[in-house]
């Protein structure tokens, strides 16, 4: 990134203070500023940054963005927001790449898949940028923007939210070309009211896309599939709706993998993916949409999803000890909670053990959600059920006498239990909020048996 004050003046609307000069990189903490970098001064919910602006410039900033005069010697642009100056200073930079082609993509579940999945097709064509790890804020967002560079031909950009409001902003920033919606959940009904609420809010991804533009969406989610919107082209992936554009049937999971059959145009191609569960076959369906906008020839596309590999702790089973472990520990809603409890049903074990942990934002659906979480993992055979946290004990009562299950309120107790239970050929699932931290109870236990 290389910008000049003048244009970030001009891309904020703000008003530049002192000689305008070059940057390179910008950043909002003050202890970490790049050469020639800009430091923008946030407001948070506990801090200010407005209070480390010298400090910055102490640190090598050789100019800043703030919302008031702050006192330093080097040139600054004053703001209304900062946040939203983050936002406006991206989309700008965005907006020098005239060839570019960006994939906007949310959804309640399967986003960060969905989005590592797209990027194996694309590249297999174009030199193709990605949202890296959890980027996919208001904050995040434009540090992937910033990385674009002269030979970045297509970009797979990840939206999240909590509120409303939150992706229109990102979007009109972004400006995709191709947006998608994988489907429309439970996560953060605690802010968006009901599923109607989440589904509006993320069609807001709309809003910075222009008219008759593709916006890929899941044909057989109930909200998804009855939403109208003449102004863009909807392209429908599925598998129980064989009226989709591109729809999946022939499904087997053997072996680490899954096989299916896409069927789109009237013809077919068989692809393979590295990883199991129907919740994958999804969003693979949703990145061989964007491969055949991208006019990418389906056999092409086949290969790039047979690459894809699991980002973080998300779904990634591994043999330890002689216990087959779903590490799935990055985020968690009753929807993923289900996906991931029928990917443990399907494999071949002596005992199949599922820990569970509390699924957050759930408001005054918490309760009955924990519940049928619970039923879920009664109905899919599961032998042993841990609980862990107040708001998965629902889980267990959800169970009920079907699930032999147990309930702890420390990491220490649960991984103590792990320890006395699983043996040689089990398998055990480990699935919740990321702020249940069940990933520190798998580096104990891995370190109990002396793995890396």
């Amino acid at each position: 990134m290389t910008l000049t004050l003048r244009e970030i003046e001009k891309a904020t609307g703000g008003k530049l203070k002192g000689a305008d000069c070059t940057v390179a990189g910008f950043t909002i903490d003050s202890r970490e500023v790049p050469n020639e970098g800009l430091y923008i001064a946030i407001k948070g919910d506990r801090f200010d940054g407005h209070d480390f602006c010298a400090g910055a410039v102490k640190n090598g900033a050789c100019a800043v963005v703030c919302e008031r005069d702050p006192g330093v010697e080097v040139p600054y642009v004053l703001v209304k927001s900062c946040r939203q100056a983050i936002l406006d200073i991206a989309g700008f930079y965005r907006s020098r790449f005239k060839n570019l082609r960006v994939v906007g993509l949310t959804g309640s579940v399967g986003k960060t898949t969905t989005k590592e999945m797209t990027w194996a097709v694309l590249s297999t064509r174009f030199q193709t940028l990605k949202t890296e790890g959890n980027l996919n804020n208001e904050i995040g967002m434009p540090k992937t923007l910033f990385r674009l560079k002269d030979d970045t031909e297509a970009a797979v950009i990840e939206m999240g939210m909590s509120a409303f409001g939150e992706i229109s902003r990102m979007t009109r920033s972004a400006r995709p070309d191709v947006g998608i919606i994988t489907n429309i959940g439970m996560s953060h009904i605690e802010f968006l009211g009901s599923r109607d609420g989440i589904l509006k809010a993320k069609t807001e991804i709309l809003e910075g896309m222009p008219e008759g533009a593709p916006l890929v969406i899941n044909g057989d989610d109930d909200k998804l599939c009855a939403y109208q919107n003449p102004k863009y082209r909807l392209v429908y992936f599925a598998i129980d709706n064989h009226n989709a554009d591109v729809y999946a049937d022939d499904i087997r999971e053997e072996n680490g993998e899954t096989v299916f059959t896409a069927h789109f145009d009237g013809k077919t191609q068989e692809v393979m993916l590295p990883t199991v569960g129907k919740h994958n076959v999804y969003d693979a369906l949703a990145a061989f949409c964007v491969g055949l906008l991208f006019e990418i020839v389906p056999e092409q596309i086949a290969v790039g999803l047979s690459t894809y590999t699991p980002s973080g702790m998300r779904q990634r089973i591994r043999k330890v000890h002689g216990v087959t472990v779903m590490e799935d520990c990055y985020n968690a809603s009753p929807d993923s909670q289900k996906a991931a409890l029928q990917v443990l049903a399907s494999l071949p074990a002596k005992r199949k053990i599922a820990v569970l942990g509390d699924m957050l934002e759930l408001g005054s659906f918490t309760n009955e959600a924990h519940k049928a979480v619970g039923a879920f993992a009664a109905k899919q055979k599961i032998d042993l059920l841990y609980c862990f946290g107040e708001a998965a004990k629902q889980i267990a009562a959800g169970a009920g006498d079907k699930v032999k299950s147990r309930c702890f309120d420390t990491h220490e107790a649960l991984l103590q239990a792990l320890l006395e239970t699983l043996s040689d050929g089990d398998a055990v699932l480990f699935k919740a909020s990321h702020s249940m931290h069940l990933e520190e109870v798998i580096e104990k236990l891995y370190e109990e048996w002396n793995v890396k």
